[in-house]
C-alpha cells in the first residue's frame, strides 16, 4: 500500500507503508532515478536483441513480417471505376486510413 503525501503548494511525495520507500528524501528519490535508469537500459538491450533476431530471421528467409490486410490492387481498382472511400471501405470491409494508404502507395 502506498500513500501520495502532497506537500503545498507544488511538491508531493510517494511514501510506501510496507516498503521502505519515501521520495521525500534526496537518496530515495537518487535510488527511484536508478531503478528508472536500469529499466531504460533493460528495455534498450531487450529492443537490440529483438533487432539483431528479426535481421537474423531476415537472412534466413524466415522472416517476411505480416501478411498484408489490404489487396492495395482492388483499392485501386475501385477506384478506377469512381467509387470514393466510403465505397470502397465498405466494399473492402477495411478502415478508411488503409485505403488512403493504399492509395497514397
Amino acid at each position: 500500500m502506498s500513500l501520495l503525501i502532497a506537500h503545498p503548494p507544488r511538491s508531493a511525495y510517494l511514501k510506501a507503508t510496507e516498503q521502505p520507500v519515501d521520495t521525500s528524501t534526496p537518496a530515495c528519490r537518487a535510488f527511484l532515478q536508478m531503478l528508472g535508469v536500469f529499466a531504460e537500459f533493460e528495455t534498450a538491450l531487450r529492443r537490440e536483441r529483438q533487432m539483431k533476431g528479426i535481421a537474423k530471421a531476415k537472412a534466413a528467409g524466415v522472416y517476411k513480417g505480416r501478411k498484408p490486410s489490404v489487396e492495395i490492387d482492388a483499392a485501386r481498382a475501385l477506384r478506377k471505376q469512381g467509387l470514393g472511400a466510403t465505397e470502397i471501405v465498405k466494399h473492402l470491409g477495411i478502415g478508411r486510413a488503409s485505403v488512403y494508404r493504399a492509395l497514397g502507395t
